[in-house]
């Protein structure tokens, strides 16, 4: 069968999309990239914000109506991730469109529920496939779609935290590492096929291994990818603050391959605002753990997430959060309006803030961490620094690369001129001319070490 997969939502969801394609592949399929020839479309959801539901169900709309095309092959719609799992019990009434729903914890079933498809043909009814929400998947190959030099990990499923804004663990389950073995090899594979940045996800990276292990194994394992060939990068996401350790700390200090950049989802800087979201820790706390991260680490680059208008946010709640902003500084930072989530029990809370004052507060704190981000690329104007080249912009003749301190698909960019003919995935450095708000600009000057 002729399948195209459609991946919406986070990171996460996209090391789910690639197993299930490396499945479907093993099992004879063929996949495209062109939605018009596909007989099977398949769309891997997310359901995380208002915005990011809205996106799954249009989606969902639009493959149903090309399968009731005839002029099109499409004969099947397949539902699965975040959206199917949540809302399975009802999406048969609502969502007629698919033929088939997959949860988050049965991905790896799914060479079966396409054969189920094709053995039924026609309108098969409708098929559900929906596993505890507790189980491990069995994630064995992976088919990349980032394009080859790197690729994300995910080493842990669900999360315990339970804030009350989030659905994840409603959605994804506990949380649950996956073996540090199998992650091991999974990460020599994709070295030994060309990665050369490798980046960490999950929903809190700096808990893994305490379900397996009884403590905190994240730096063990740094330790362990730190040793395979190919790899030049090692880069972390999603460190809750109140879980940074010291052994972390000095893995981050002392292996060559782990870079400098963490991701460090805060939320919030009010103290009545943090117990409300059901938050760990507070602003005094938060700022010691950022204290202690850049002067054990002075290069390191800090990434965080906020919400405003959270319900209760009042005036003086938002003035704390954006001097804390001012005052902490962050290299890299984004800001989301508060996202009512049905199930959640921030959805039933009083003192729900408008719609406009949360997108307006969010556009304020974005203003000021533009001119954070310019000044922080400022400094490193006459600077010489480490590029991974990600691609070739023809009409103006430049290079597109990354840094240590950029994420793909979030950060920023390096923009630089090259005589020499370089590919993507090749290491360069580059001498830094110009920098705006986001992006830095400059000319290749050698190949990196």
């Amino acid at each position: 069968m002729i399948i195209h997969v459609i991946s919406l939502g986070c990171d996460k969801n996209r090391t789910d999309t690639e197993a299930m394609l490396a499945l479907l592949s093993e099992a004879g399929h063929i996949i495209t990239d062109e939605a018009d020839k596909a007989e099977l479309i398949l769309i891997n959801t997310c359901c995380f914000i208002g915005d990011a539901k809205e996106e799954s169900v249009k989606t969902i709309i639009e493959a149903g109506n090309m399968r009731d095309v005839a002029e099109t092959p499409c004969r099947f719609v397949v539902v699965c991730g975040c959206l199917a799992q949540r809302y399975y019990y009802e999406m048969e009434e609502s969502l007629p469109e698919a033929d088939a729903v997959v949860g988050t914890t049965a991905f790896d079933r799914i060479a079966d529920i396409v054969a189920e498809l094709e053995e039924k043909g026609g309108r098969p009814g409708f098929i559900s496939c929906i596993e505890p929400v507790d189980r491990l998947p069995a994630v064995k190959k992976r088919f990349l779609t980032t394009g080859g030099h790197y690729a994300y990990l995910k080493i842990a499923e669900g999360c315990d935290k339970r804030c009350t804004y989030c659905i994840i663990p409603y959605v994804r389950g506990r949380y649950r590492s996956y073996p540090m073995e199998e992650l091991v090899s999974a990460a020599e594979s994709m070295a030994a096929n060309g990665v050369k940045e490798l980046i960490l996800v999950a929903q809190e990276t700096d808990l893994y291994g305490t379900d397996l292990y009884g403590k905190k194994s994240l730096h063990t394992l740094l330790e362990r990818l730190n040793d395979i060939e190919g790899l030049v990068w090692i880069r972390i996401l999603y460190c809750y603050p109140e879980e940074i350790y010291d052994e972390l700390i000095d893995a981050m200090k002392r292996l060559p391959k782990v870079v400098h950049y963490l991701d460090i989802p805060i939320q919030h800087a009010s103290d009545e605002i943090l117990s409300v979201m059901g938050r760990k820790t507070r602003r005094a706390a938060i700022e010691k753990n950022i204290a202690r991260l850049r002067r054990e680490i002075p290069d390191i680059v800090l990434r965080t997430t906020l919400i405003t208008g959270f319900p209760g946010e009042k005036r003086k709640h938002f003035g704390e959060l954006l001097e804390f902003v001012k005052k902490m500084r962050f290299e890299r930072l984004g800001v989301f309006p508060f996202s009512r989530e049905e199930g959640t029990p921030a959805d039933e809370m009083p003192h729900q803030v408008p719609g406009t004052i949360a997108r307006r507060r969010a556009d304020i704190i974005m203003r000021e961490q533009q001119d954070i981000s310019l000044t922080a690329n400022e400094r490193l104007i006459g600077e010489y620094i480490k590029v991974v080249v990600t691609g070739y912009i023809p009409d103006m003749d430049l290079y597109v690369g990354r840094s240590y301190a950029d994420v793909p698909d979030v950060d920023g960019g390096v923009f630089f001129s090259s005589s020499e003919p370089l590919v993507s995935g090749q290491f360069v450095v580059c001498l830094i001319s110009e920098a705006n708000d986001y992006d830095l600009i400059g000319e290749y000057y050698e190949p990196a070490e």
